[in-house]
């Protein structure tokens, strides 16, 4: 086969290939996920007014504070998350950048890293390096077992970083619902689970700033229900409210928000 001819059916293929994704415009959206090789800009942040969210006002305090600081250039801590399920860990990392963007909304952007990115985060790094805002990287629900810490391990090494520091308008989020990962104590026999208490224990001392999030009480429970019926003038009955609790097993954030979405909707209320 000729040059020429070869040359023709290269041009050709290059004609059928999908013509590359435009790069990431990290300035346009109040979020992204990121997949490990691109990012999907969010053009809405699904995040409530902080004031709605009730049960943890010290939590609020200090992650709201730290979203601040990181938005206006200023020195901020990486912070970890951890705790009892359901009481609000995600949703007041969206909340607070969201506020923060309410009053400076190009400052800072929050970036989800999807499962699975991990390997793939110096290349993030690299990339949002280059930008003027601020970014609040979020790993959601930091998993245990065999490849939880195998993640656990390339979380710490990138925490630690290298012999290139990571930029100061980057800094991450996590959250974990395993206490263990903070717990001092040693109560395991078991040499694995040893290790990966000490692993856990490793990478929670990474974390300039820790906040725990506990159980909810009845009254916590019920506070929280009320943060999210009071705006639509709904009447909560408080035996009621406990049974549906008791019904799933747990109180908590995510319980009272359920039990809210079921009195809204025979009021024929959005939530």
């Amino acid at each position: 086969m000729t040059r020429a001819a070869l040359e023709r059916i290269a041009a050709a293929l290059e004609r059928l290939a999908p013509p590359p994704p435009p790069p990431t415009d990290w300035l346009s959206a109040p979020a992204y996920v990121w997949d490990g090789e691109r990012a999907q800009a969010v053009p809405q942040l699904d995040a409530m007014p902080l004031d709605r969210l009730h049960g943890i006002a010290a939590q609020k305090v200090a992650l709201r504070d730290l979203c601040g600081r990181l938005a206006a250039g200023a020195a901020a801590h990486d912070v970890l998350l951890w705790g009892a399920r359901g009481m609000g860990k995600s949703a007041l990392v969206r909340a607070c950048v969201a506020d923060v963007q309410r009053d400076a909304p190009e400052a800072i952007a929050l970036v989800q890293l999807a499962s699975g990115a991990l390997p793939h985060f110096p290349a993030l790094l690299t990339e949002l390096a280059q930008q003027s805002r601020a970014f609040l990287l979020f790993i959601d629900d930091l998993g245990f077992g065999a490849d939880g810490r195998a993640q656990m391990l390339a979380l710490r090494s990138l925490l630690d970083g290298g012999v290139a520091p990571r930029p100061s308008h980057i800094r991450l989020a996590v959250t974990a619902n395993r206490r263990a990962i903070v717990a001092r104590e040693d109560t395991s026999d078991a040499l694995h689970e040893r290790d990966e208490r000490d692993d856990a224990l490793a990478l929670a001392d990474r974390f300039g700033l820790t906040l725990g999030f506990h159980p909810a009480d009845t009254a916590t429970y019920l506070a929280i229900l009320e943060g999210y019926t009071a705006p639509l003038g709904l009447t909560v009955d408080a035996e009621e409210a406990m049974a549906f609790a008791i019904a799933r097993g747990n109180r908590s954030g995510r319980t009272a928000h359920q039990f809210a979405t079921e009195l809204a909707g025979r009021a024929g209320l959005r939530l």
